[in-house]
């Protein structure tokens, strides 16, 4: 039992290997597509040691970890402490790294401190040098030194691909959409719906009573025949959802449907807020949960000057756009919530630069304030509640704004 508590203290506690005096080998990655950068030091006043490896070969990345440790004169059983910036590459190198019994830190790129002064220079001898050495500092009990990523579980991650997919497909069955009325705009033409598109383009007529010309319909016909695809992996996706919703058991879709109950949330909504946030993210406080959304304010001070600088947009993007969005909703379908009217009393009757405002300030309530209905079952102040059936499957109808 002690040794399995001192196993666990270690692994939490990155400054744990300095108490014990064992020391460490530190590992920065510089990851390219075709190579990585690998930068390797014990303390802040070694040379580093730099070396090169192809892209995701992981047999001589083990291989360069034993060299560095021969290098540095380290026991073969030494602790290894490793990061790399959040990108492309996603977390499976994370979960590579920690079952090789490497302690590995996922950075967030925008966290990390750079130079002012004139033009950076920039290579991934320097990045991997760079990271290196705030690596070090941070396990030496820099906290503030950069940002660490939470990195979700393989199941949560594979949860989030549904909804991404679908916002995708919706953007691309637009695009698809739009070009289709810009090449009809060109001849001076207009369709009142693209789904009855294919019948109506052989009757279109131009100016001068003569039809389309024909490379340009075949050309609308194949743009017609993507969008008909889009839209059908639109609707499979929405009906695959909804499926799961009605009949899946594990916790994340307990929590959607709980959401569902509040008039308002539907499943767009509700789904993106749970798989995105609530469903897997260890949330300590309602600061933590607005910074996560990029919904904190940005002061700027300097001397007599001070000003507002706006949210930080610095978290997901996705829920901080749902988060608006369910915020002009939750003015139309929740008007008489406590969290309505502290918007009407405040923003509604001002200008629409205030009531913009206002609408941000609302979804930062908004979404702590559900974040506290999934959490302790608080309901919001005045909500209404529905059965999530029918936040599912049914279209609310809208009531008469106050004021």
């Amino acid at each position: 039992m002690a040794a399995t508590r001192k196993q666990y203290s270690t692994k939490q506690n990155p400054v744990a290997s300095l108490r014990t005096g064992k020391e460490s080998l530190y590992l920065a990655f510089e990851l390219g597509w075709n190579e990585w950068k690998l930068g390797f030091a014990t303390a802040p006043a070694d040379n580093p040691r730099l070396r090169t490896v192809g892209a995701r070969n992981t047999q001589v990345l083990l291989q360069e970890i034993a060299k560095a440790k021969k290098r540095f004169r380290l026991p073969d059983d030494a602790p290894v402490q490793s990061c790399y910036e959040a990108g492309r590459d996603g977390f499976w190198l994370h979960r590579f790294l920690e079952s090789q019994g490497i302690v590995n830190q996922v950075v967030d790129s925008s966290s990390i401190e750079v130079k002012r002064r004139g033009r950076r220079k920039k290579t991934d001898r320097l990045d991997a040098g760079k990271l290196l050495s705030m690596l070090i500092r941070w396990h030496h009990g820099e906290r503030n030194v950069w940002s660490v990523v939470q990195v979700p579980s393989v199941a949560d991650e594979d949860r989030r691909q549904l909804h991404r997919d679908l916002l995708e497909l919706k953007a691309e069955r637009t695009q698809h959409g739009n070009r289709i009325k810009g090449l009809l705009a060109g001849c001076g033409l207009a369709v009142p719906s693209i789904d009855e598109f294919p019948e109506v383009l052989a009757k279109l007529r131009m100016w001068d009573g003569q039809a389309v010309p024909a490379e340009l319909q075949n050309r609308l016909r194949r743009e017609h025949q993507r969008w008909q695809l889009v839209d059908r992996q639109i609707k499979d996706l929405e009906n695959e959802r909804g499926r799961r919703i009605r009949e899946s058991k594990d916790q994340a879709t307990g929590k959607v449907r709980k959401l569902l109950r509040l008039r308002g949330i539907g499943a767009n909504s509700a789904w993106l807020y749970v798989m995105e946030f609530f469903g897997w993210r260890r949330i300590r406080n309602r600061k933590q949960l607005a910074a996560l959304a990029g919904l904190t304010p940005t002061p700027y001070q300097s001397g007599a000057g001070e000003r507002e600088q706006g949210i930080s947009k610095a978290g997901n993007r996705r829920l901080r756009t749902m988060a608006v969005e369910i915020a002009w909703c939750w003015l139309r379908y929740q008007p008489q919530s406590a969290l309505s009217q502290w918007y009407q009393q405040r923003f509604a009757k001002g200008s629409s630069r205030q009531r913009r405002i206002g609408i941000v300030a609302l979804a930062r309530k908004l979404l702590v304030a559900l974040w506290r209905f999934l959490e302790t079952g608080e309901v919001p102040d005045g909500a209404q509640i529905v059965s999530w059936k029918k936040g599912l499957l049914t279209r609310l109808q809208e009531p008469a704004l106050a004021g």
